[in-house]
């Protein structure tokens, strides 16, 4: 419901900015009688409105783009987490419980709260990285007798440093905030259009219009807002792959 209202709240916040900037046009300039202005304005809005199209749509573009890598890499992540979790089982030494009792901590804390404080703070958590270095360590300690052992440890330490890669790519998805460059050029360009249409007088169709534009617009601003931190909301991205993993390593731990 929060998320709805503050929407509503950003999109009629456009359309309040692009009315007034409108009404205080004409209050300055006074009305169009003879029309001559239609034209120069015409062309100076379609301009000003191409530039700013272009702005939204690559801003857009790069927001989702890095919305949808930060899943992957939590998936990817993930996958590497089970990889390990399932060869330690494969690779049958003594150390195999303590590796995964570290893995099913490490991921615990991924989901209780190193998820959240990537919102807040944009920082992993500490705890989580000891867990990956207690992990890290013990697979450095194994001491393979066969061939077969040798391997599962060689894939293991690609996994581990895998999941070290992500790690780091999350903490850059959660940090990577919009500049208030952009945001200047955005409601900049929402209030020259609004200062162009200055000679069409304010009927209802002509206001229904505008605010149609600036309804557009606040929308394209607020999923561009949204997208921008996934730890947060409204566009709030959970950690699903953690946590079905974690489902996962909890059921042979509760059938103990």
């Amino acid at each position: 419901m929060n998320t709805v209202l503050f929407g509503i709240a950003f999109i009629g916040g456009t359309i309040v900015v692009t009315l007034a900037f409108y009404f205080l046009m004409r209050l300055v300039m006074g009305t169009d009688p003879t029309g001559k202005d239609r034209e120069l304005a015409g062309a100076i809005v379609l301009r000003i409105s191409s530039l700013h199209a272009l702005i939204l749509a690559l801003v857009f573009a790069q927001e989702m783009i890095e919305y949808q890598q930060l899943k992957f890499e939590s998936v990817t992540e993930a996958n590497a987490i089970a990889d390990i979790y399932y060869d330690a089982d494969r690779y049958g030494s003594d150390e195999k419980q303590s590796i995964q009792q570290a893995l099913f901590e490490y991921v615990q804390i991924v989901v209780d709260e190193e998820w959240h404080e990537l919102g807040s703070t944009g920082e992993l958590s500490q705890t989580a990285w000891s867990k990956w270095d207690s992990v890290y360590q013990r697979i450095l300690d194994l001491t393979p007798t066969n061939p077969r052992q040798q391997s599962i440890r060689e894939h293991m330490l690609v996994d581990v440093h895998s999941i070290a890669d992500s790690r780091d790519k999350r903490a850059n998805s959660g940090t990577d905030s919009i500049s208030s460059i952009f945001w200047f050029a955005a409601i900049s360009g929402v209030v020259f259009m609004a200062l162009g249409y200055y000679p069409y007088p304010p009927d209802p169709r002509n206001l229904l219009l505008l605010c149609v534009l600036g309804a557009f617009t606040g929308i394209i601003l607020f999923f561009i807002y949204a997208f921008s931190n996934p730890y947060n909301p409204p566009a709030t991205l959970e950690p699903a792959a953690f946590e079905r993993l974690l489902q996962e390593m909890a059921a042979p731990v509760a059938d103990n």
